[in-house]
């Protein structure tokens, strides 16, 4: 009876410690206009432990990450990003970090995508 508590406890914990993928690709839509919200978004992304890619697009709008999941979770890098400025679905940008970001890098201003993004 030990041996077959032991035995399902080894496969319990064997198969728990492959439910989190140590290189998991996620993707999400992540707002913003122009080169400084890439380099922002990038840069905030990669410094969370876990985090071993990131990408955002410009035209898209699309971010691509890898991450480790036993570090660090989709959750927290969403959040992350979010606390910086950038809005994510479900994840709403305070609005007095939103306020300080550059004038062209306000998304929600639908004047600012018509600022000149050329110098970022």
């Amino acid at each position: 009876m030990r041996k077959s508590i032991l035995v399902f406890f080894l496969i319990l914990g064997a198969s728990l410690s492959h439910a989190q993928d140590k290189n998991k690709t996620v993707t999400f839509e992540v707002k913003g206009n122009c080169g400084m919200c890439k380099s922002r978004i990038e840069k905030t992304a990669i410094k969370i432990a876990g985090v071993k890619f990131a990408l955002w697009n410009v035209d898209t709008k699309e971010f691509k990450a890898i991450i480790d999941e036993r570090k660090c979770s989709i959750d927290m890098v969403k959040k992350k990003i979010a606390g910086i400025g950038h809005d994510i679905k479900g994840y709403i940008a305070p609005l007095d970090v939103y306020n300080n970001l550059p004038a062209c890098c306000q998304y929600r201003n639908p004047e600012s995508i018509h600022m000149n993004h050329e110098k970022h």
